[in-house]
């Protein structure tokens, strides 16, 4: 079962606006006509019942939106570009880092139809018809597409059962799960025979839950050894656990000792769920001898409830899941019971970067700045209109400003993207 991958999703570039003028019999002096860019495709990942796991993700793979296109003539405005979304299973936990900015941040998509904005496309640049003033009527300048949001993202789900089986490996819990749920868990009389968690739905008359079965834990399993974390996340969820002892063990109170501490060193919220502790293989001979020794070993270890039997015979079985199911059915009661909300969560938006001005050596700098970067002329950068149109709109983002501060004099040269300026 593939629980965990990370994923690059990039958001669609906007398309760039046009340089374009109207031209039609009988308007010798048609004005600006160039259209805007179409919008960038978004990247959303939705919560879907129907998917089970993460293994059609590719670990490494991007996944992209559709990008604007570009503005047209005749003031028209490109098509945007197509949104992508990504379905995974309900109870994905997704993790972002912004590789552009570096903020970062999570959210639970626990509830079906919950859909996160994860990559904002670009915005179109805007066609020159933005720029037309008073004293220019004819401009020639328009801007370039934003570029989409590029994120590393890192998809972990954690199952949404109800009741969560842990202990040894090879305490019987496959078994337990079969007996109860009809499930067929590969099961064998070596450790680590489950190599995944395996899910079942237990009946218990008037209602139903969901019965997960965690691989075994062993010492240092919080830290990654054995079969470790990777599966310790499954239990999260889950409103109480049932803790399977084999019985024929030498030392059973050393054997729940030992789960418990490596389930609080994962998470210490794990010991404050409910635990039921099953004492199994009472079918053995040699549980059966000391079967009245057993609750006297564990007394005095805070167990609320110990029971015994043997997920062989069924024995003890039927006692253990009507316990369970009045812990299930307490949660239940305390959890909104919200339905599909089939809402949009939006990510928080990095901020926008303000002007940096940096001295590449006398009388040369770079400016670096989002907007700025993205205007682009319809001519060349030696017309003297177009050079005092891109100043103009350089001087509303606060460039002209922040290179005043820094110190640039009249001749210097600025470099802004791929365009190189004479300051005057």
């Amino acid at each position: 079962m593939i629980d965990h991958v990370v994923i690059n999703v990039l958001a669609g570039k906007g398309g760039s606006g046009a340089v374009s003028f109207r031209r039609e019999k009988y308007v010798p002096f048609g004005g600006p006509s160039g259209g805007d860019g179409g919008e960038g495709g978004s990247v959303f990942i939705k919560a879907n019942s129907q998917r089970a796991t993460l293994e059609e993700f590719t670990a490494g793979k991007i996944y992209k939106a559709g990008d604007g296109q570009n503005g047209k003539n005749k003031n028209k405005t490109g098509l945007s570009g197509k949104n992508l979304e990504i379905r995974v299973p309900v109870g994905t936990v997704v993790k972002w880092k912004h590789t552009d900015t570096g903020d970062d941040g999570f959210i639970d998509l626990d509830k079906e139809g919950d859909s996160l904005l994860v990559a904002q496309g670009g915005q179109g640049g805007k066609g020159n018809a933005h720029f037309a003033t008073s004293t220019n009527r004819a401009p020639r300048l328009a801007e370039s597409g934003e570029k989409g949001e590029n994120l590393e993202i890192v998809l972990d789900l954690k199952l949404l059962a109800d009741v969560g089986l842990v202990g040894q490996p090879n305490a019987g819990k496959s078994s337990f799960l079969a007996r109860t749920t009809g499930a067929n868990p590969k099961i064998g009389g070596y450790p680590f025979t489950t190599l995944e968690p395996n899910l079942g739905v237990v009946n218990v008359g008037w209602a139903t839950f969901i019965l997960a079965d965690i691989p075994g834990l062993i010492e240092g399993s919080h830290d990654g050894k054995g079969l470790g974390d990777q599966f310790l996340r499954h239990v999260e969820r889950t409103s109480v656990l049932v803790h399977i002892i084999d019985g024929s063990l030498e030392d059973l109170a050393g054997s729940w000792k030992s789960i418990t501490m490596e389930l609080e060193l994962y998470s210490p919220e794990l010991l404050s769920k409910p635990q039921i502790v099953f004492i199994n293989k009472l079918d053995l001979p040699e549980v059966q001898l000391k079967k009245d020794q057993i609750p006297i070993e564990l007394k005095g270890l805070g167990i609320m409830e110990i029971y015994m039997g043997s997920a062989i015979s069924g024995e003890g079985l039927e006692e253990v899941m009507r316990s369970s199911m009045k812990y299930v059915g307490e949660a239940k009661q305390q959890k909104t019971q919200d339905k599909a909300s089939d809402r949009v969560i939006l990510r928080p938006k990095p901020e926008r970067i303000t002007p940096v001005v940096e001295v590449v050596q006398p009388g040369v700098w770079r400016v670096t700045h989002e907007k700025a970067e993205r205007l682009v002329g319809g001519g060349h950068l030696s017309d003297m209109v177009l050079a005092a149109d891109i100043w103009r709109e350089l001087g509303r983002f606060g460039v002209v400003e922040e290179l005043e501060r820094a110190g640039a004099s009249s001749g210097d040269t600025i470099f802004l993207g791929e365009m190189e300026l004479i300051w005057r």
